[in-house]
């Protein structure tokens, strides 16, 4: 598993250069091997620092979670024996290395060759956005349409990055195949090397005249409009995937995938319980003494019932007390990517008139002369 440089120095992604630095000097004086310290850690931290203090090496990590320059991913770039050793420098001990090189060359010979990076750093990146909808909303499948603005293919050059009626060319340094040999003196000898061609990015080709509007990438920031479709039953935090509606890739990469994540509203009527919903219904002293029928809303996502207008029937048996909870079956939010719909649940709580007329007193003075 790659490391996370952000954790071995303590700090978060966006920590600005100045915390990045004091972060390293506090944990290097820590652990200094000069001081007691373990050899492994001191070299993750110093590796760590050597990447995300370097702006390029950075932004090359935030994005792919390595560098291409200096291997494993961006290794012991620029690590210093000598400082490392401080005073206590064996005797003898004069080569300077990258420990970074062996990542590299390790890298190349399991598969995670400059041809793949160069792949992935044409890919337009993701976009991620969040949508709020109502409760009625999540009882069948609901089309809405967003506009969005992202990179978006150059209508010029069609993507190609190349003015229109010129050629895109075979790039000279690396004779088209986006890589370049380099030579890395390592402390287990010297090696053969591929990383991405300078000249070209690593794609190969070069636009003989690059276009006028794009400036030769191939993709321009524009505004679309994007149609999505919101499943029944979707719930707050849930994420819903739409592929090839990110970004645009760099001179006809893959485009990167919209990511959406919903937030449902409060309802001011239902509190909505996983696929459930609960409600609670007042119901007077006779009604609870007696049983009645009560009218009893639920929700319908409707246009023309709105917010829970409609209703129906529900029976209330005589003698139910305050707090008793009585089951609607189906009445509740249809199952995520599966059948039927939860249930619904409702709450009578007893309520208690705090002003009688005199005669309501009188027929209740008569009720509690017969034990009532």
């Amino acid at each position: 598993m790659a490391k996370n440089y952000y954790e071995v120095l303590g700090i978060t992604k966006g920590a600005s250069q100045e915390e990045i630095k004091k972060a390293f000097h506090r944990l290097a004086h820590k652990h200094h091997p000069n001081k007691g310290g373990e050899e492994k850690k001191f070299k993750e931290i110093n590796e760590a620092y050597q990447i995300l203090s370097d702006k390029e090496k950075r932004a090359q990590y935030d994005q792919f979670g390595q560098v291409f320059e200096g291997g494993m991913p961006g290794g012991g770039a620029g690590f210093d024996p000598g400082w490392f050793w401080g005073n206590n420098k064996p005797e003898g001990f004069n080569v300077e290395f990258d420990l970074g090189d062996l990542g590299d060359i390790f890298g190349d010979l399991f598969g995670f060759s400059s041809k793949k990076r160069a792949k992935d750093i044409r890919k337009g990146s993701d976009i991620k956005i969040e949508i709020e909808i109502n409760l009625e909303e999540t009882l069948k499948e609901t089309k809405k349409v967003i506009s969005l603005k992202k990179m978006s293919v150059c209508s010029r050059c069609e993507g190609r990055g190349a003015e229109p009626g010129t050629k895109i060319d075979e790039c000279f340094s690396c004779r088209g195949m986006g890589q370049v040999q380099q030579i890395r003196r390592t402390v287990l000898g010297s090696f053969t090397h591929l990383t991405l061609c300078p000249e070209c990015g690593g794609e190969g080709q070069k636009p003989e005249k690059p276009c006028n509007v794009c400036k030769g990438e191939g993709r321009i920031k524009d505004e679309e409009d994007i149609a999505i479709f919101i499943p029944a039953g979707v719930d707050t935090n849930q994420i819903i995937k739409v592929s090839g509606k990110g970004n645009t890739g760099r001179r006809g990469g893959k485009t990167g995938d919209l990511y959406i994540r919903v937030f449902v509203k409060p309802h001011p009527v239902f509190e909505r319980r996983g696929d459930d919903l609960y409600l609670t219904k007042e119901i007077s002293l006779t009604q609870a003494a007696l049983g009645d029928e009560i009218e009893m809303p639920i929700l319908d996502g409707s246009a023309s019932s709105p917010q829970g207008k409609t209703k129906i029937l529900l029976t209330v048996s005589a003698g139910t007390e305050s707090g008793k909870i009585l089951k609607i079956s189906d009445k509740g939010i249809p199952r995520f990517g599966g059948y039927g719909r939860g249930n619904l649940f409702v709450e009578l709580i007893l309520k208690t008139p705090k002003k009688l007329t005199k005669k309501q007193r009188e027929l209740l003075e008569k009720l509690k002369e017969e034990g009532l």
